[in-house]
């Protein structure tokens, strides 16, 4: 659990250190981007799974 917790970023501190509003945005996809992706990618797999199932 502990590695997790070396994982997490804060995304407050970072968007109020922003240099400008493009780096705001960076930080919010690049903080988002790879739950969307996992989620994609299980979501792939659950349907592979389902289509060869039945």
């Amino acid at each position: 659990m502990r590695f997790l917790s070396l994982l997490q970023v804060d995304i407050d501190k970072k968007i109020e250190e922003a240099p400008d509003s493009w780096y705001e945005i960076g930080v919010v996809i690049g903080s988002y981007l790879p739950f969307v992706v996992l989620v994609g990618i299980a979501y792939a797999i659950y349907h592979y799974n389902r289509k060869k199932r039945g």
